[in-house]
């Protein structure tokens, strides 16, 4: 009899924290989850439709020469370009997750070492370096591809293989490695 009491008690309790109780008690946790919930759904179906696009084109052989590579990533530059002809900053980066990064990038470069991090990033950047940056723009050729330290990935939510964070100075990218395009951005991210 005991038994059935506690399987009914359990049973009470987990419908207590059914989805939408979890998520408001999640939400009241973390403020922060549904915006970062939302980021990930929106970068889920950039890469949907990525994946989808990049499946029309042939495939590469593994042993793809640099030209090779090229031809495929300006042809699925075209295709990312056509099937998001109206897109715009702050479509992936909505103000929302602009603030949230914003306070996560201030922690790392407020943080001891952090100075320093900032420092590298923008000297690897170069002050002779300019880049107009433009959702669906490809990454300028001329320009080499910044790397982004561990400490700066660690605080931001982590990304699919058909996106990656790059510095373009002192902005902060969503980089399609694949079509070499810039699928979103924010300005000015260092505080």
């Amino acid at each position: 009899m005991r038994l059935i009491r506690r399987i009914a008690v359990a049973g009470v309790l987990l419908a207590a924290f059914s989805a939408p109780a979890f998520a408001e008690v999640q939400q009241r946790t973390n403020p922060d989850a549904a915006t970062i919930a939302d980021f990930k759904k929106r970068v889920d179906d950039y890469v949907a439709l990525h994946k989808k696009l990049e499946d029309t084109l042939p495939h590469l052989p593994k042993d793809a020469n640099p030209t090779q590579l090229d031809q495929h990533q300006r042809a699925l530059q075209k295709l990312m370009q056509t099937n998001r002809a109206g897109a715009k900053q702050g479509d992936l980066f909505t103000p929302a997750m602009q603030k949230i990064v914003r306070k996560l990038l201030g922690e790392v470069f407020r943080s001891k070492g952090g100075a320093q991090l900032k420092k590298e990033i923008l000297e690897e950047w170069g002050e002779r370096q300019h880049a107009t940056l433009a959702v669906n723009a490809r990454y300028p050729d001329s320009v080499p591809l910044s790397t982004v330290p561990p400490q700066v990935l660690k605080g931001l939510p982590e990304l699919p293989d058909e996106l990656e964070y790059r510095f373009v100075g002192d902005n902060l990218i969503l980089l399609d490695p694949h079509a070499h395009i810039i699928a979103d951005y924010m300005e000015r991210i260092f505080p």
